[in-house]
Order: structure tokens, then C-alpha cells, then sequence
């Protein structure tokens, strides 16, 4: 039988040789210009990137740190580069429906300038309305118009007064209005004269006044015929002098956006506007309009300290919300704060006597309007944590346009007079940024997802190692080392950042892909060597950086170390106990990783084949665990009792442990135990072991190994070195090692070490100093084998079971 295989210290750590690279320091190489190790990341990018289809928007997902944002700004700020400058986009007002603003679109920069010249325009009409009003033609023909008024009232009281007079009567203006009296001889009689007159003569004279008054009355029933006359040719002479005064000024900005159409039409509109409520430029009598300008709005200040203040003369601004009158291809947007109002928009509102109010000057954009036209980055976890923003982003991807809305009306909480601003076209590209937990929540959960977001760039953790793929990674650090402007490092220091790097991923084959983690030691190495008052940062002081993590890091390793050291935690590294192993498990704490020996304990009695997993029986045992201890139970039954019914009872335990124990990675530790106690073999304590097991024996690979052996390394050299203590790993893990360099050391030294493990047989060979014995052509076990024992030990078992039954059925029977 094959036996395990005790590692060389060359196997423990793979060693980056500085005299490969051609170069004394970082400062020699060239930069690189691509993001290394995701080909399919990029692959995926650049077909996102340039396919114009709708729906193919990209969600980029990996851990942390592997240039996820990197590569989309950078690929999106290329194809940027050779697209159009997008329009920019504005509001006007609405003069038919003022609740539901314009949008128009201009080329890029002249939004600013029609709004300018909007500003201009208002300012020029508050002098040149004013001016046409007082001219001396406008008030000749105003005067002209009253005139003509006044002597048709005149003309008819003339006529009125000439009956009377033929009938001796005259009419009197009076206080309460127009009457007749009787005259005589050209006066008007006296009461004392009106007396002496006969009845008949009395009641002649009321009849001629009320027959008069008849008349009045029917002319003065003319007067508010002619009033309205006189205001239409008031009003058209308003509109005359108001439409000379202004539309020079409108055809100057007609031939200035001659080839904007809706430009023209929206000056029309301003022009017809204008002329209608040209009073509103006039100074009134109490000069409310002269206070009206002079008042100043906070809000209106700081958005344009151009804009008019009175708030009649805000119908005629141009809000800009969009500009790119600076811009050169077509936008880059990221958005760090993805609330719905960052990406849709919102509508501001400002104080007014105790009021609030609003307009479409104060409708303010969303990032998606920044990004209409060009690209738009944002991270999936923001905007998922943000009420409304996600359905608010897909809506407005489903149907191409900017809709501005509060989330209150969206959902229809609230029903208020609002603006509802005219919905802007939508064009543009999203990437979303995340973890792969995020991209297949979102997969599963969320029908639209699919459709919108088309595109999955998976970003790889790792890369393979190789000598171009060093090169690469030297001139990878050689570029971080310019970004942040650190010193140069030599070949030794990156070397030793590569090492490093195998380590990050626990893999002597592969490097990491997270580029954040390599960038914080090359920033820490940089000012460890700026400590040290050196010029060039050397492999000393990546080292130290390293160390200087780990110190930082590791305070409750040390506490727990320190409990085994003291023997509050009870963990043997000398001699040899039945029942006994050292098992090693990894306690992750953030960016921190380590191991930790923990004591596994079986015990046997006569039973129904039963293995007891007591971290299960107490809720301490996750699911990959109690699977581990199942296949352990079944690999048990079907080496040791395929004739005969498993006749023991068994309970597995991890010793002091008072959390959770999760995964597989000591089920063949247990299942060691677990041989130990039922052949009554000791298992030598000076080693610990790690590895899963499957239902034939064979011992699997398991993660954390490199922390596993430097944590059973660490308790061993603590109490003393002896030469005869080492880690039991699984032998597919023998690529995985990437240990502390006096780890190895120890190792070469022949002061500790640390052994490759095929199989259970191998396995248990090391720990019991025994043969583990090959079966004959019938299954049985040679004499003096731990697998003989073993067979021979549930044999008896099985017969005592046996015999219980009988002795049972026999009183039974009695």
C-alpha cells in the first residue's frame, strides 16, 4: 500500500525568483495598459459596450477589489470618446397648460445660451414695454380713443338735455345720479313755485320726466357697449405698440435658432404671451412691480444669480438641465448616491408667504439625465438599499424616457397639484456594479432583471501563474506604485508582493485578482520603507507591511493561543491518547484568517450502529458537518460490517467547542477518533489533522489549509519543538501551500513537519504507528493491523448484541 508522503520544505511555499525580472526597480517598466487576468470579464465588457441593442445593459460582479470599476470607466470613457456630444436639454414653461412643462432639446451649449438670452430679453422688455407705453404716439391715440368715449356719452347727454329743454326741463348731475327739474324762463322753479301749479300741471310735468328718463335710460344702457368697445380698441392698441416694441427683439432670436423648430415655436409662444400681459411690465401706480423685482428668493440666488426675481417674469426663464457646453464625446456618469431623486430627478420647492411653491425652474436633474446619450456606473448594493430606486431605474430603461415623478405620486400615496414635466427621451447605457450574490438574487427574483441587464461581466478573484503572467503582475505594481506616486520598489520587493499574492489566494498556482488588497501593501510597504528612510522600497519592507497587518490583526488568535498555552484549552502535542485527535478548523474575522486545534474525542459502547453527532443532537453543527459524520458512518459500516449489523453505539465530539461547527474538513480527524476508540489504539497527539472523507476512504481537499498548519505550528513551537509533531493534509492540498517562512524553516530543519495523506489507511498508519492492513480475498484483515482490529472489535460487538437478543427472547418466552 501506498504510504503518505512527507512534504520537502521546497513544497511548502513557492518562492518567486527575483532574477527573472530584467529590471532593478519598478521605475523601468512600462505601464500596462489593460487590466490583467479577466479575459472573460473583458470579453464580456466589450461586447456590452458595443452592442446597440435595447435591454443589453452590463452588470459587473466579483469580490471586492478585482477592477470591476476600473475596467467599466475605462472601457466606457474610450467608446465615449469617438461619440457624439449628446443635446442638451431644457425646460420651458407651458403657457397653454403651466402645470405640465416643455422639454426641449438643443445642440450641445446652446441650452446655456438661449437661456441667456431669455435673461436678456426680459430685462430689455422691463425698458423697451415701458418706453413704447409713454411714447406720445401711444398716448396721442390713447387719448384719441378716450376723446371719442367721451364725446359719445356727451353727444347722447346733449340730446337728452335738448328734449328736456323743449320741454321745459333741465337735467341736473346730482349726487344720486341725473334728474330732471322744470324751468322756467331758464331757471328751475323753486318748491314754493311748484306748489302753486294745478295738479294737472304737476302730473303733465312727471309725465314729461318720466318719459325723459325713459330716454336716458335707454342711452345710458349704450354706455357699457361702447366700454367694451373701448377696451377691444384699447386692447388692440396695447397689442400694436406691445408687438412693435417686441418683435424686434423676437426676430433676433428667430434668425439666431433659425434651424431649431421647436425653438421657434416656443418663441411664439413667449411673443403672444408677452404681448398678452404686457401690462405686467408696466409700473403699476403703487410700484409693486418695481418691489417685486427688488425682492431676492434665496433659491432663485443660488441657482442663477442672472434670473429675474419677480415671480410673473419666471414664466419666461429657461431652466437648463442638461449642458454640455463643455463637454467632448458623450458623458461618464457614476453615481455614488443612487436615491431615486439622484437618478430621476426632483422638483425643488421654495417659500413664499408661508407657502410653499414651485415651478419648472426648479425642476432639478438625475443622473440618468446627466448619462442621457452616454453611460452611466452605478453599484447594485446602493441602489438596491434606496427606496424606489431600482423600480424607478427599470422603468425608466422599459420605456426609454425620463418620466420626472416623486416616489409619493409613483405609488400614488399622496394626490397634490404638481408640475408633471413633459417626459424626456432616454438613451443610455448602464452598468451596474456588485458581488455575485447580488447578480443571482436579482437573476432569480426579479423577471425584468433579465431583460434589462443582459450582460454578466464575471470578474475572476484569481489568475494563473505563470512567467508571463509575472511580468505582467510586476508591471501591474509597477502602475499601482505611479497611481498612488509611492517609491520605486526593487525586483526582490516585487517578488515578494507576487508571493504574497499566491498566498492571498491560497494557491501556489494562481494569483490574486483583487487588486485593492495588493494596492493597500504596496501603500504600507511604501511608508514602512519611508520609516526606514529608504529611496527605493525593498523585499524587507513588503515584509514588514505584511507582518505589520498580521500584528494588527491578530489580537484574538493570540488570546486563543494563549488559552492552550495555559491549558484552559485542552490540546495535547505530545504523546498518545485512545479516542483522541487534534483536529484544525479556521476562524475568519473580516479581512483576518486562522487556525485553531481543537480536540475531537470518541467514545464506543455496544449499541445499534449508531454514530452520535453531538454538535448535531445540540444545534452546534451546521448541515456540511452532520453529512461529514454521515459519510464517515457509512464509510465505517461498509468497510467493517458488510456481513454483519454495525452492533456499536458512538458519539463524536468537539471537545470545548461553544459555537457553531460548520464543515467537512474534520470528518476524517473524527473518523480517526472514531477507529481509535473501537480498536483501543492510541493516536499520537504531536500531530493534528485536516481533510473530508468520502464514503470509500479516500481524504478530500479542504480550504484554510496554510492557516491550519501554521495554527497547530504556532501551540507546537510555543511549548518546544520536538521533531516529532506535524499536520496530517490531504494531498490535493499540496498546491494550496503557501506557509510562513518559519514554517518552513522548521520544516527543512527537520523540527516539524507536515505530511501529504491519499487515504484513511495512510492516515491512521501516521497517527497509530501501525499497519493499517489490506484485506484478504474474504474482507477479513491481517492480525496486528488497525483495520484487523477494528474488524475483529465490532465482531465482538455484534456477537454481545447477539447474545443480548437471545438471553432477551428467552424470558421473553419464559
Amino acid at each position: 500500500m501506498k504510504q503518505a508522503r512527507r512534504l520537502s520544505a521546497e513544497e511548502l511555499c513557492w518562492r518567486c525568483d527575483p532574477d527573472q525580472f530584467d529590471f532593478e526597480t519598478t521605475q523601468e517598466l512600462e505601464g500596462l495598459p489593460q487590466i490583467i487576468g479577466q479575459p472573460r470579464a473583458v470579453e464580456a465588457m466589450q461586447f456590452g459596450v458595443n452592442i446597440e441593442q435595447k435591454g443589453y445593459n452590463i452588470f459587473a460582479f466579483g469580490l471586492p477589489g478585482t477592477g470591476k470599476r476600473t475596467l467599466v470607466q475605462r472601457l466606457f470613457q474610450e467608446k465615449a470618446a469617438n461619440e457624439p456630444v449628446p443635446e442638451d436639454w431644457c425646460y420651458v414653461n407651458n403657457f397653454e397648460q403651466p402645470h405640465k412643462p416643455r422639454a426641449l432639446n438643443l445642440p450641445p451649449g446652446q441650452g446655456l445660451k438661449l437661456q441667456q438670452d431669455m435673461d436678456e430679453l426680459v430685462e430689455e422688455l422691463q425698458t423697451v414695454l415701458p418706453a413704447a407705453f409713454e411714447s406720445e404716439e401711444f398716448q396721442a391715440r390713447l387719448h384719441e380713443v378716450e376723446e371719442e368715449f367721451r364725446e359719445r356719452q356727451e353727444q347722447a347727454l346733449e340730446e337728452i338735455r335738448r328734449q328736456a329743454t323743449s320741454r321745459d326741463l333741465t337735467l341736473i348731475r346730482t349726487p344720486a345720479g341725473i334728474v330732471f327739474a322744470p324751468v322756467r324762463d331758464g331757471a328751475v322753479l323753486s318748491p314754493e313755485e311748484l306748489q302753486k301749479m294745478t295738479e294737472e300741471q304737476r302730473k303733465e310735468l312727471e309725465t314729461k320726466a318720466a318719459e325723459l328718463q325713459e330716454e336716458l335710460q335707454r342711452g345710458l344702457r349704450q354706455v357699457p357697449r361702447w366700454q367694451r368697445e373701448m377696451r377691444e380698441r384699447l386692447k388692440g392698441l396695447n397689442h400694436e405698440f406691445a408687438n412693435f416694441a417686441v418683435s424686434g427683439l423676437m426676430n433676433e432670436l428667430r434668425e439666431k435658432y433659425a434651424g431649431l423648430s421647436e425653438v421657434i415655436e416656443y418663441l411664439d409662444e413667449v411673443q403672444n404671451d408677452i404681448i398678452q400681459n404686457a401690462k405686467n411690465f408696466l409700473p403699476s401706480e403703487d410700484g409693486q412691480l418695481a418691489l417685486l423685482q427688488q425682492s431676492v428668493s434665496a433659491v432663485q440666488a443660488s441657482t442663477s444669480p442672472k434670473q429675474t426675481t419677480s415671480p410673473f417674469l419666471r414664466r419666461y426663464q429657461v431652466n437648463v438641465l442638461v449642458d454640455h457646453s463643455d463637454s467632448e464625446g458623450a458623458p461618464v456618469i457614476f453615481e455614488d448616491n443612487p436615491t431615486y431623486q439622484n437618478l430621476i430627478g426632483r422638483v425643488e420647492y421654495m417659500a413664499q408667504m408661508g407657502a410653499l411653491m414651485t415651478d419648472f425652474n426648479l425642476i432639478k436633474p438625475g443622473s440618468l439625465h446627466q448619462a442621457n446619450g452616454g453611460y452611466l456606473i452605478l453599484e447594485a448594493r446602493k441602489l438596491l438599499l434606496h427606496p424606489f430606486a431600482w423600480e424607478g431605474l427599470k422603468r425608466a430603461l422599459q420605456s426609454s424616457k425620463l418620466q420626472l415623478e416623486s416616489p409619493s405620486q409613483m405609488d400614488g400615496l399622496i394626490s397634490t397639484i404638481s408640475p408633471e414635466p413633459e417626459p424626456i427621451p432616454l438613451d443610455v447605457k448602464v452598468a451596474l456594479l456588485g458581488d455575485p450574490f447580488l447578480y443571482y438574487l436579482l437573476a432569480e427574483h426579479d423577471p425584468d432583471f433579465s431583460q434589462l441587464f443582459k450582460v454578466a461581466a464575471d470578474f475572476d478573484d484569481r489568475m494563473n501563474r505563470d512567467s508571463d503572467s509575472q511580468m505582467l503582475y510586476a508591471r501591474l505594481i509597477a502602475n499601482l506604485v505611479r497611481h498612488d506616486e509611492l517609491r520605486p520598489f526593487d525586483r526582490a520587493a516585487v517578488a515578494r508582493v507576487i508571493e504574497h499574492s499566491a498566498r492571498i489566494v491560497s494557491d501556489a498556482e494562481r494569483l490574486t485578482a483583487q487588486i485593492r488588497t495588493v494596492a493597500n501593501l504596496l501603500r504600507e510597504a511604501d511608508y514602512w520603507a519611508g520609516q526606514a528612510g529608504k529611496d527605493i522600497v525593498t523585499r524587507e519592507d513588503v515584509q514588514r507591511a505584511i507582518d505589520a497587518q498580521v500584528y494588527r490583526s491578530d489580537r484574538i488568535r493570540e488570546r486563543m493561543q494563549e488559552q492552550i498555552l495555559r491549558e484552559t484549552v485542552l490540546i495535547d502535542t505530545e504523546g498518545a491518547q485512545i479516542g483522541q485527535i487534534n483536529g484544525l478548523s479556521v476562524i475568519q474575522l473580516s479581512g483576518f484568517a486562522f487556525g485553531r486545534p481543537t480536540r475531537i474525542t470518541a467514545r464506543v459502547r455496544l449499541g445499534e450502529g449508531q454514530v452520535i453527532d453531538i454538535e448535531r443532537e445540540v444545534d452546534l453543527g451546521g448541515a456540511i458537518h452532520s453529512k461529514g459524520v454521515l459519510i464517515l458512518s457509512g464509510f465505517v459500516g461498509a468497510r467493517y460490517a458488510k456481513d454483519r449489523p454495525l452492533s456499536l453505539s458512538a458519539s463524536l465530539v468537539f471537545e470545548q467547542s461553544y459555537a457553531g461547527v460548520e464543515g467537512d474538513s474534520a470528518s476524517s480527524a473524527e473518523l480517526y477518533a472514531l477507529l481509535s476508540a473501537i480498536a483501543e489504539i492510541p493516536i499520537r497527539q504531536s500531530l493534528a489533522v485536516t481533510g473530508s472523507i468520502n464514503q470509500h476512504g479516500q481524504v478530500q481537499a479542504i480550504g484554510g489549509a496554510n492557516e491550519k498548519i501554521e495554527g497547530f505550528f504556532d501551540v507546537c513551537r510555543a511549548r518546544g519543538l520536538t521533531g516529532d509533531q506535524g499536520v496530517l493534509i490531504p494531498a490535493s492540498n499540496v498546491k494550496n501551500l503557501m506557509l510562513r517562512q518559519d514554517v518552513v524553516e522548521a520544516v527543512a530543519n527537520g523540527q516539524f513537519h507536515v505530511y501529504a495523506v491519499e487515504t484513511v489507511d495512510q492516515g491512521i498508519e501516521l497517527l497509530t504507528g501501525m499497519p493499517a492492513g489490506e484485506p484478504d480475498e474474504e474482507g477479513n484483515y491481517p492480525e496486528g493491523t488497525v483495520n484487523g482490529l477494528v474488524q475483529r472489535r465490532l465482531a465482538e460487538l455484534a456477537e454481545k448484541r447477539q447474545a443480548f437478543g437471545k438471553t432477551g427472547e428467552g424470558k421473553k418466552d419464559e
